[in-house]
């Protein structure tokens, strides 16, 4: 709830779920494109990675930004994510939330007034 206020007060356009199925089937009604997926990496029934994976099915050129409590070595060494992949560690700031939100957007140009994010 946190982060999605804290988003959402930043000019951020914020579709919430409470878990992976959820998002996947407001992903599928939303008629716009979503920028960004912040997503868990660990989740009870489907994992950050499968989520990723199939809203790139419903949405090609969504970015994602995975949050977790594991280091990115750890998560890395599981295999879990690439090393290309942004990770958001837990516990964060709202400031390091931004950033990473900022540039998981950015990369490509894309502006934060335009973009959706799914969590």
């Amino acid at each position: 709830m946190l982060a999605r206020t804290c988003l959402e007060s930043n000019g951020y356009r914020v579709i919430d779920a409470p878990d992976p199925a959820a998002a996947l089937d407001l992903a599928g009604k939303h008629p716009g494109r979503i920028h960004l997926l912040l997503t868990d990496v660990v989740m009870p029934g489907m994992g950050g990675r499968e989520l990723a994976e199939r809203l790139v099915g419903l949405q090609p050129a969504v970015k994602v930004l995975y949050m977790s409590g594991y280091t990115s070595g750890l998560v890395g060494q599981h295999g879990v994510l690439d090393g290309h992949t942004e990770l958001l560690e837990k516990p964060f700031t709202l400031h390091a939330l931004l950033a990473k939100v900022h540039k998981s957007l950015h990369a490509d140009g894309i502006g934060k007034a335009a973009a959706n994010h799914a969590r």
